[in-house]
């Protein structure tokens, strides 16, 4: 498995999630925001922090780098393609995941550990997780992390699950309590938690390590199928 971490301006998770893939004896490369063929890759992350400085809204910049063809181009070819925080709004910006990224309920900026539950433990980025584990602590930094849309868009993203992650609590005002999404197919995650921060015990928590063992286990399978 080979991934690249996009690093945008403003970006100031990259070296987290880099650092949480190579722990787990994944190839890595950051990739600058101009790069335009992410071929080589088999998984592309967004990593979280303030892209372009978050103007006009979080994510509403980065949507137009150059790289962002590049990514649309592997969630089309099924490729494994994550947003984790400021990288969730850049892919709701992008139309590839459904519904946006406000202001949380309370203003202000969250920077917790929080319980999360997982709803779907037979996805992509979940299914080395059981279901009797649950909850899972994993860490969340945000101002803008309240996931909204609308009641029918809510129905299908249940229908065909598509909600992977809910919150236990209601952290900042998500619908339902959603903390992380995938696209139809599955392929495409965007979460508001940060698991790259809860892979080693001197970071406070493992409970992250399940995120980056399934990614693993889906490729294997995957690689073996054909």
């Amino acid at each position: 498995m080979k991934a690249a971490v996009v690093r945008f301006p403003g970006s100031n998770c990259d070296f987290d999630m880099y650092y949480a893939l190579t722990d787990f004896n994944i190839e890595a490369d950051i990739v600058s925001e101009k790069t335009q063929d992410l071929s080589e890759y088999d998984a592309i992350f967004l990593p979280g922090g303030f892209s372009y400085g978050d103007y006009l809204r979080s994510g509403a910049v980065a949507r137009f780098a150059p790289v962002m063809a590049a990514v649309i181009a592997a969630a089309e070819q099924g490729k494994i393609v994550v947003g984790i925080c400021n990288g969730f709004q850049i892919l709701t910006e992008a139309g590839l995941l459904p519904g946006q990224l406000m202001a949380n309920k309370v203003p202000g900026f969250i920077c917790d550990t929080v319980p999360l539950l997982i709803e779907n433990d037979a996805s992509v980025f979940t299914q080395v997780y059981a279901k009797q584990q649950q909850p899972i602590m994993i860490p969340i930094a945000h101002g803008e992390g309240r996931y909204y849309a609308d009641e029918q868009t809510i129905a299908e993203l249940y229908a065909n699950h598509q909600v992977i992650f809910k919150y236990q609590t209601d952290v900042n005002g998500s619908v339902d309590q959603i903390a992380g999404i995938t696209n139809r197919t599955g392929n495409v995650l965007g979460m508001m938690p940060h698991p790259e921060r809860a892979v080693d015990a001197l970071l406070g928590a493992t409970d992250g390590r399940g995120f980056f063992k399934s990614i693993i286990a889906s490729l294997a399978l995957e690689v073996v199928g054909k």
